[in-house]
């Protein structure tokens, strides 16, 4: 999975609200802190919820899994309304896995391969 090749765990197998401790002795760390933080879309309302904290500057990882297992339409619907609030403050959207987005303020990009 994408996260386990960023964050060096193993994310498949925690439950909501668990966490992972990661060593940050090695990295390096800009000066300013960057909230990153991780979501799960349930129902097509959770995405109020991610524009919040995509406009308060957060970089946020959704896990999509399951609304997509219980409405694709709806996903969809609720994709496209976090789409929308990505390009109004010129932030960005992608694709991780197929369980999972991120989105980025005006401030962070996806490096996409060329």
């Amino acid at each position: 999975m994408v996260l386990d090749r960023l964050f060096g765990g193993n994310f498949d197998d925690l439950e909501e609200g668990e966490f992972i401790e990661l060593d940050t002795g090695s990295a390096n760390i800009p000066s300013g802190k960057i909230p990153i933080r991780v979501e799960k879309i349930d129902e097509f309302s959770d995405a109020e919820r991610i524009q919040k904290a995509i406009r308060d500057g957060a970089i946020v990882l959704v896990k999509i899994r399951a609304l997509k297992e219980k409405d694709l339409s709806e996903l969809k619907r609720a994709i496209d309304k976090l789409r929308k609030t990505c390009v109004a403050i010129n932030g960005d959207i992608a694709g991780i896995d197929e369980d999972w987005i991120i989105l980025t303020p005006s401030f962070a990009h996806v490096a996409r391969e060329d």
